[in-house]
């Protein structure tokens, strides 16, 4: 069953979304190469098995994710972005960007890219 959105403004579509605190960092994760609900699971900040089910079935449900089957173990599924989820790739480089201009003690470990 669709949500109804509350508006039809981009930026308050976009924000229900990905604007919870979780979702832009399993984004994260998946552009680092992560790929595993494992290694999603192992984030530093520490997010709980059942908010990233959460998020990844909703990423999976707006097409941003997808699941793909590991062909190194049966039953293992591995989570990747597609298309659409690659090209939040610039939007995580802004927050990243502005996160180390201007918040003092932050580092990245998503590199600029070339």
């Amino acid at each position: 069953m669709k949500k109804e959105r509350r508006s039809v403004c981009p930026v308050a579509c976009t924000l229900d979304l990905l604007g919870d605190r979780w979702t832009l960092l399993v984004i994260r994760d998946l552009i680092l190469g992560r790929q595993y609900f494992k290694e999603l699971l192992a984030s530093p900040e520490g997010i709980a098995t059942n908010i990233l089910t959460d998020r990844l079935t909703r990423l999976i449900e707006a097409g941003i994710v997808h699941t793909e089957p590991d062909c190194g173990t049966a039953g293992r599924s591995m989570y990747k972005l597609t298309k659409k989820g690659s090209s939040l790739r610039p939007v995580l480089e802004s927050v990243r960007d502005w996160g180390l201009k201007n918040i003092k003690g932050t580092s990245a470990r998503m590199k600029e890219r070339a």
